[in-house]
């Protein structure tokens, strides 16, 4: 069964993340970290979450400066992921007014929005460099195309120096020699 089933086939589950206020598309794709890290809070699994999260900063990228990008985003959302714990599983609850529940339950929708938001952060900077990628290849290609018709021009232009030039000189002098040849001939020198 798919993750995205596990999340919000139940439907406190889907009640649960309306009641606060939440859309369902600030979730993401599936196969997605944004996705995987809030259906994890959403559960209360906070330590898998947190888990995740380092993994995915220690893990291998083709990108070198991908991990100190991301570096103070990912130490925010374990920091927001702690606070969401604590907001959730504050000991005597029950025992509070409604409206300190009331605030209680604020801050907790607070802190998950920022952490969609810097899960979302975290998500542009990955866009950013690979498009960054992008572009530096086709600055390379382009170079390359530019190099490659900057060496057949010249070649060409040789080409036409070394044999063109040469029989231009030669079909040249023949010709001012037949002209003077002529006018010798007609003055009879």
């Amino acid at each position: 069964m798919s993750q995205f089933k596990l999340a919000f086939s139940p439907e406190s589950e889907t009640k649960r993340i309306f009641e606060m206020g939440i859309d369902p598309n600030d979730f993401g794709k599936p196969d997605r970290l944004r996705y995987r890290i809030l259906v994890q809070v959403m559960e209360e699994k906070y330590e898998d979450a947190i888990e995740e999260l380092r993994a995915f900063y220690q893990a291998e990228n083709v990108f070198p400066s991908f991990s100190k990008r991301i570096e103070r985003y990912i130490n925010h959302c374990i920091d927001l992921i702690y606070a969401i714990k604590a907001k959730r599983n504050f000991p005597g609850i029950s025992q509070l007014t409604r409206a300190k529940q009331q605030e209680l339950r604020d801050r907790f929708k607070d802190h998950f929005n920022e952490l969609i938001f810097m899960l979302r952060k975290i998500e542009k900077v990955e866009r950013d460099l690979e498009l960054e990628d992008a572009r530096s290849t086709i600055y390379v290609v382009r170079a390359l195309w530019v190099a490659a018709l900057v060496i057949l021009v010249t070649w060409f232009a040789i080409e036409i120096y070394r044999g063109l030039a040469v029989t231009s000189f030669i079909v040249l002098e023949e010709t001012v020699t037949r002209w003077v040849d002529v006018a010798l001939d007609f003055m009879k020198i």
